[in-house]
């Protein structure tokens, strides 16, 4: 990976879609896909199963100039100690983004404009882990606050590798209608509905897709790109940005890039989405 990167001229990775987790709640995340064979049909093996000092080696050897700590809540309640979790990852780690995260429940306007004021510059949604609508009024004064701020917001709200009550793109759609300024990063290119949030990005400046598992060996089992989108990509340059889900991932870290070169849309591009694009929402030089 270092040599890939050095001979397009890059001073490293940057990888918007990286998972951090209090100790306790990345065991369960583990353990869930442990049983993935029975909830998606395929196995799901854990490449990176290793503490966390370890699982931040890695990263700095593959050459990320910064990690993300992307943390979501499934339930009420649990928004304020995952903030304070990340504040204090963002704090202890000196190369760390400081994420943040919101759920749809009273008070969750204050509580991300308390998260902004304490430094953090990535926020992540996760529609079908939350089980809720991004479009629920109650996320509204969230909404305004990570739209006046111009913070990215990285969304899971695809319908794979599995299909919650609320994701799709027509939700999204509407959040954006209300608040057409806002910086939202689309994760794993919203498949399988690869059309319709690129149609998003046509449409709203602030609209980024991550490439998080998209086109990899693993996913083209169970969600292709459509004809005709590989094209769309290529005249997205500059909203497509680099996504992993390290450390959950069920194959090698350089896979991922593997998979994005194998698209034959040129070093340009690859410059664009492995670094400028991420970059220049997570603010790094």
């Amino acid at each position: 990976m270092p040599a890939y990167v050095r001979s397009l001229g890059l001073p490293g990775l940057a990888d918007v879609h990286v998972h951090f987790l209090p100790e306790a709640m990345q065991r369960k995340v583990w353990a869930y896909f442990d049983e993935a064979e029975r909830l998606y049909g395929l196995p799901w093996p854990i490449t990176y199963r290793v503490d966390e000092e370890r699982r931040l080696e890695t990263l700095r050897a593959l050459g990320l100039r910064a990690v993300p700590a992307l943390v979501y809540p499934h339930k009420p309640g649990m928004v304020s100690w995952l903030n304070a979790w990340c504040a204090d990852f963002a704090r202890r780690v000196p190369d760390a983004v400081h994420c943040a995260t919101f759920y749809p429940e009273p008070g969750i306007g204050d509580e991300v404009a308390a998260a902004l004021d304490d430094g953090a510059r990535l926020f992540k949604m996760h529609v079908q882990v939350g089980d809720f609508r991004p479009d629920d009024e109650r996320l509204d004064p969230a909404w305004a606050r990570l739209e006046a701020a111009r913070v990215p917001v990285v969304v899971h709200a695809g319908s794979a590798p599995i299909r919650g009550t609320h994701t799709g793109p027509s939700a999204v759609r509407e959040v954006l209608r209300r608040h057409p300024d806002l910086v939202l990063v689309i994760a794993h290119l919203g498949m399988p509905e690869y059309h319709e949030f690129a149609d998003l990005a046509d449409e709203f400046a602030g609209v980024h897709l991550d490439t998080t598992m998209c086109g990899t060996d693993f996913t083209n089992r169970f969600a292709p790109f459509p004809d005709g989108y590989v094209e769309r990509l290529g005249g997205l340059r500059d909203r497509v940005v680099l996504g992993s889900d390290f450390p959950s991932i069920p194959y090698p870290y350089a896979h991922q890039v593997e998979a994005l070169t194998r698209l034959e849309l040129g070093d340009d591009w690859m410059r664009a989405v492995l670094w400028h694009n991420g970059a220049r929402l997570m603010g790094l030089t």
